[in-house]
């Protein structure tokens, strides 16, 4: 058993909320994760991926989260913490938004308030592994109080690796 309290999955903020994943949102991550240029995922593949993410909430307690806006209800990304690269005590904060809402301060306030959640569960440090071409999430982890610790490579080159202690 975890010595972490399992992190909440439902949270909200003033523009947006985060919940659970749902089958009804295979076809808006399909189209965001086009968005990457590497092709459209199939529907089967998109079902496994949330198949997997419920799971992995299941056994970790720890969640990675699709983003709804409050107002418009529309599904604009995904927020939250996943093992990645790093491990269940001190995992990684994770985000991918759709394009057209880029700029907007979504993906500060999401991850804000996954911060909270995190810190909630009695976690006191957060990672980010961020691509060194990533220049939008570089200011987010800035403006959340992430800082540099180290850089390594893999196969698609430079990663950037964050850190951020939690209070």
């Amino acid at each position: 058993m975890s010595r972490y309290e399992a992190m909440s999955f439902h949270l909200e903020t003033e523009r947006l909320i985060l919940r659970p994943w749902a089958e009804s949102d295979a076809d808006e991550l399909r189209a965001l994760k086009s968005e990457r240029g590497n092709g459209t995922p199939t529907v089967e593949h998109t079902g496994t991926l949330i198949a997997k993410q419920l799971t992995a909430t299941a056994t970790t307690g720890i969640a990675l989260l699709p983003i709804q806006r409050r107002d418009e209800g529309d599904f604009i990304g995904y927020c939250g913490l996943i093992i990645g690269r790093s491990t269940v005590e001190e995992p990684e904060i994770a985000y991918e938004l759709f394009q057209r809402v880029h700029g907007r301060g979504y993906a500060t306030e999401a991850a804000s308030a996954v911060l909270d959640a995190a810190g909630a569960t009695g976690r006191k440090r957060l990672w980010s592994t961020v691509g060194a071409w990533n220049t939008p999430s570089f200011r987010v982890l800035e403006k959340l109080g992430f800082e540099r610790d180290h850089v390594s490579t893999d196969d698609s080159g430079e990663v950037v690796w964050l850190t951020r202690s939690l209070p």
